[in-house]
């Protein structure tokens, strides 16, 4: 497959985020013929069974308030009418290890802010973003913005293998609700875990980048192989894709450890464990290994063969 294809998918990817309904039908082509081509390393455990990066240190205790009215912590800006569903997909995030451990995290800080709101603009969907680093470059704050519907909507398996695989044996109604809102909420978790132990300069100069890469490859006529492409990829440790994706996954292997301690039945957590392989098999095997390491880590003992 042609690199400029790749790259082709990539914007239309970027073009349609803002309207989450339509998530990545263009892509699925382009990215099941080059599953195969990207070959990414896994960032270093931390020492967790799961293999994944997160800043266990800053957790004290699991034991206090899960929400802070100072300027640290967590600042919960839910508009009066969301009020009810957004505390029920919040119990649902919160009754998991892995939702308790991450929003006490958050919730203890005295040197980072992280805001959650919900907004109808966004629907089904969520995303991360005004994240703010001090001169240090640590990030000091995020803020996720939830959809309003976001108990609804199962994205691609393309970029979202575990969201989609909650849709295992083709009854969506039977992991949905709730249980789906709550994923989406762990996956933006993962998007600020990870901005919270990158290189923060690093980080920032990507978000820089991106734009300026895509608007280059828009007007020079998808040619990938253009030199300010490649000095810009050069730059940011990646071409726009590649950072993007990786995000992308690491939000996604925090939603798997949150899927990984809320169902407790072995056979429905193998089964979407087998459905998520499936997936990452197919379209990002580069990435497999991220996730193997959750379907294997105890207490799932579900095999990833």
């Amino acid at each position: 497959m042609k690199v400029s294809r790749l790259f082709c998918a990539f914007v239309g990817l970027m073009l349609l985020c803002e309207t989450a309904t339509q998530v990545r039908l263009n892509a699925q082509q382009q990215r099941q013929s080059s599953s195969g081509r990207l070959n990414h390393s896994t960032p270093a455990s931390n020492g967790s069974d799961s293999g994944i990066d997160f800043p266990l240190d800053r957790i004290a205790s699991l034991d206090v308030p899960l929400i802070t009215d100072q300027g640290y912590g967590i600042r919960e800006e839910i508009p009066e009418k969301y009020r009810v569903r957004y505390q029920a997909w919040k119990n649902e995030f919160l009754a998991t290890e892995t939702g308790r451990r991450q929003w006490a995290a958050y919730a203890q800080s005295t040197r980072f802010t992280l805001t959650i709101t919900i907004s109808k603009d966004r629907q089904q969907g969520a995303m991360t973003g005004r994240y703010k680093w001090s001169d240090s470059g640590e990030l000091i704050g995020a803020t996720i913005t939830l959809g309003n519907q976001i108990d609804g909507g199962y994205p691609d398996p393309i970029y979202y293998p575990v969201m989609n695989s909650l849709t295992v044996g083709g009854d969506s109604q039977l992991f949905g609700g709730n249980l789906l809102a709550a994923a989406k909420i762990a996956h933006e978790f993962g998007h600020v875990n990870r901005a919270s132990t990158a290189d923060g300069k690093l980080y920032q100069l990507q978000n820089e980048l991106m734009p300026i890469y895509k608007r280059i490859f828009l007007s020079n006529g998808h040619n990938a192989r253009d030199p300010r492409l490649k000095n810009l990829a050069t730059q940011m440790g990646g071409t726009s894709l590649e950072i993007w994706e990786d995000r992308e996954y690491w939000g996604e292997a925090n939603a798997m450890l949150f899927l990984r301690d809320r169902i407790s039945k072995q056979r429905s957590r193998c089964a979407i464990f087998s459905k998520i392989r499936q997936s990452v098999e197919k379209y990002a095997i580069g990435y497999a290994d991220r996730f193997r390491r959750i379907a294997q880590s105890n207490p799932a003992q579900c095999s990833w063969q």
